[in-house]
């Protein structure tokens, strides 16, 4: 089910910068709108830094990764 989404006092420069990504992709500056909330509301959570290093293999020893000494 779709809703409808009034914003308003928006800057004249963003409305503007809307008008021109709108342009440069070929969209009608609603479709454009739309494109930007899905993408900034809807794209998967952020998983903190810890999470993925502790997911990283143990792929050998520190010593491994230690620099050369020149």
């Amino acid at each position: 089910m779709t809703k409808t989404l009034v914003v308003r006092n928006v800057d004249r420069e963003v409305v503007r910068a809307l008008r021109e990504a709108a342009a440069r992709h070929g969209h009608s500056v609603e479709d454009e709108h739309r494109d930007i909330l899905r993408q900034a509301l809807m794209r998967p959570p952020r998983r903190a830094l810890a999470e993925v290093l502790a997911e990283m293999p143990n792929v050998g020893v520190d010593e491994d990764f230690a620099r050369a000494r020149s």
